[in-house]
């Protein structure tokens, strides 16, 4: 495949695989969640922005690529902040602080489910063992981003009285960001992945699995909040549903 017809696979998958496209989250941005499983989603949703840090300090480790090292630093800033209280960390604690949740049971995430933690962990393990050229490749969600950003505040904000515009500045921020690191990493596969089909194959396998992970952590929620209900022991059980 040339370069362009790359990015139109990469996109296909998209349209076809992003967990916009999940029950769960027509039922968040459309007004039809509880406050309780609201807060499951925030809560269980908080690991994965945990461990991005981790999963791109793991990628910054493996490259030798000076370049590619100086773009990727911004993710670390982006999530971990360069001070005390601040980057996408800090702002989706103040998310979990407005819907009621305890900081340090969201921090401590022992209430977290099962199936959130074997998805986000997997998707660590996927950028610290496979080639860097799938590594990059597995952060292409991010081209499809900012409609579910989009979405996710204006419906948010219509449908929930408990939902404020200062409980969602995560997503604020997020747009321009995830949109620069998006292209960069979109012009690097492109670039990169010119050698042979199979190079190209695991490419777009990368962004299906990416996809997977992120569809696997709303199945676990739906399970657990939406039907039948069957919250595993120890997780995060919400007040309406006691």
């Amino acid at each position: 495949m040339s370069g362009d017809e790359l990015e139109a696979a990469l996109r296909e998958i998209g349209a076809k695989r992003y967990h916009r496209l999940h029950k769960f989250h027509e039922m968040l941005h459309g007004g039809h969640c509880t406050k309780g499983q609201v807060q499951a989603w925030a809560l269980n949703r908080y690991y994965y922005q945990a461990m991005i840090p981790i999963k791109d300090a793991s990628l910054i480790a493996r490259a030798d690529d000076s370049a590619l090292r100086r773009e990727w630093r911004k993710r670390l800033e982006d999530h971990d902040g360069i001070a005390e209280d601040d980057g996408g960390i800090a702002r989706w604690l103040k998310l979990t602080d407005a819907l009621g949740l305890d900081r340090e049971l969201v921090q401590s995430t022992r209430a977290i489910l099962p199936g959130t933690r074997f998805a986000v962990d997997a998707y660590v393990r996927f950028v610290r063992e496979k080639t860097l050229l799938e590594a990059v490749a597995s952060s292409l969600t991010e081209l499809f981003s900012p409609v579910i950003i989009s979405e996710r505040m204006s419906g948010m904000l219509a449908n929930y009285e408990f939902v404020t515009p200062a409980a969602l500045s995560y997503f604020e921020k997020r747009p321009p960001q995830a949109g620069r690191d998006a292209d960069f990493a979109l012009d690097y596969v492109k670039r990169h992945a010119t050698k042979t089909p199979e190079q190209q194959q695991l490419v777009l396998a990368a962004l299906e699995f990416k996809c997977s992970v992120l569809w696997a952590m709303l199945d676990a929620l739906y399970h657990a909040y939406v039907e039948p209900k069957f919250v595993p022991h120890g997780a995060f059980l919400p007040e309406d549903q006691k």
